[in-house]
């Protein structure tokens, strides 16, 4: 394209720029990388060390401790960190509030690692914060063994990220636990003054019986170990000695009030969204399993096997199984999966990041659970 008349340009113009490039590029010293040593932040540093330094120093120093499971050093460091950081730094100020409250809650200081959650969950502004956020709290809560809410933080971790196979999985085998739960304890409390009970019967950890429900096809629930589901490594354990006392007999006490607490129509319904919490976790390894090799694929078939032997445990015949897989994969969509898996991070306002936070089981049910309904009319998300 030709320019207008006026606004040509003389190479002349252009040749003493070029000169001058020329001679300062011929001068400059060449570049030098700065080369670092194995663990060169572990080396005692000098006090004329300017704050962000510090800052880097003693971060490395905590993680290097925390993967050494030196947690109280890690702890130490970390609060280090954080006394230096500047205000003008929020991403790596919850980076070290997170690190934290890890570290705490592998020493066992569990609410105050949840109240550092909590801190973390008032200043989330988007969704990756919030993932942070459940994905913190549900490695508290599995450490607490708290049932509820593991299964909530599982919860809002699929509606946010809903092809998440791992998520499915961790859900099912939450759901697994409060369909096998430990027979009530005696009336006074007590169990043959805290003994050992090292008989299977006297240990029973029993399903509730499953009713047959028909239209167009049967679900039958048929636990391969009669009288008890067989696929809960509670109930493979039965041949161990169980102790019930101290703690022990408090998560006892826990998990019966929970199953008791559910009724036997809900907890006929949980056993079924175990099931197919299981199958939807298997449809998502299978699609991801395509574009894996290695230690990765390796990994993937090893949970595959895993969900299909608890699929089994559960007995369903097989047209009852396609079925549920047919309604738990209406929405794999491989244009769906990789929108997913390129999604951005999304700033919320704050009704929408409570609402992900907060999200009800109803809710979660609704959205996953329904589709089931056409098949398994008892099936009904209660309001």
């Amino acid at each position: 394209m030709e320019l207008p008349f006026g606004f040509e340009f003389e190479e002349s113009v252009f040749e003493a720029g070029r000169r001058e490039r020329g001679r300062r590029s011929s001068l400059s010293p060449a570049y030098s990388a700065r080369c670092c040593e194995p663990e060169w932040f572990c080396q005692e540093t000098g006090s004329g060390e300017d704050d962000a330094e510090s800052v880097n120093v003693k971060k490395f120093r905590g993680d290097l401790a925390y993967k050494r499971q030196e947690f109280k050093k890690a702890l130490c460091e970390y609060s280090g960190c954080l006394a230096l950081l500047p205000p003008s730094n929020p991403a790596m100020r919850r980076d070290i509030q997170e690190s934290q409250a890890r570290c705490l809650a592998h020493l066992g200081r569990n609410k105050e690692a949840l109240e550092i959650a909590e801190t973390l969950r008032n200043g989330a502004t988007n969704t990756d914060h919030v993932t942070v956020i459940l994905g913190l709290q549900l490695v508290i809560y599995r450490r607490l063994e708290h049932i509820e809410r593991i299964i909530k933080c599982l919860h809002g971790l699929i509606m946010l990220h809903p092809f998440h196979p791992g998520h499915w999985k961790l859900l099912a085998e939450a759901y697994m636990s409060l369909c096998c739960s430990p027979a009530p304890l005696r009336g006074d409390g007590s169990t043959a003054g805290n003994s050992i009970q090292s008989s299977s019967t006297e240990a029973n950890f029993q399903c509730h019986e499953k009713n047959s429900w028909k239209k167009d096809v049967t679900l039958q629930f048929s636990p391969q170990i009669n009288g008890s589901c067989g696929s809960c490594e509670e109930c493979q354990r039965l041949e161990v000695p169980i102790i019930v006392s101290g703690k022990s007999e408090a998560q006892h006490r826990t998990k019966s009030a929970e199953l008791d607490s559910m009724g036997q129509e809900r907890s006929e319904d949980i056993c079924i969204y175990s099931c197919a919490s299981f199958v939807r976790a298997r449809l998502l390894f299978q699609l991801m399993q395509l574009n894996q090799s290695s230690f990765a694929l390796e990994s993937n078939l090893k949970a595959q096997q895993e969900i299909e032997d608890k699929v089994a445990s559960f007995g369903l015949k097989e047209d009852v199984l396609f079925l549920m897989t047919e309604a738990m994969g209406e929405d794999l969509v491989p244009e769906k999966l990789k929108e997913d898996a390129q999604g951005e991070v999304k700033c919320l306002g704050a009704t929408a990041l409570t609402s992900m936070l907060t999200a009800s089981a109803v809710e979660f049910e609704r959205k996953w659970f329904q589709r089931l309904r056409k098949h398994f009319p008892p099936l009904d998300c209660r309001t």
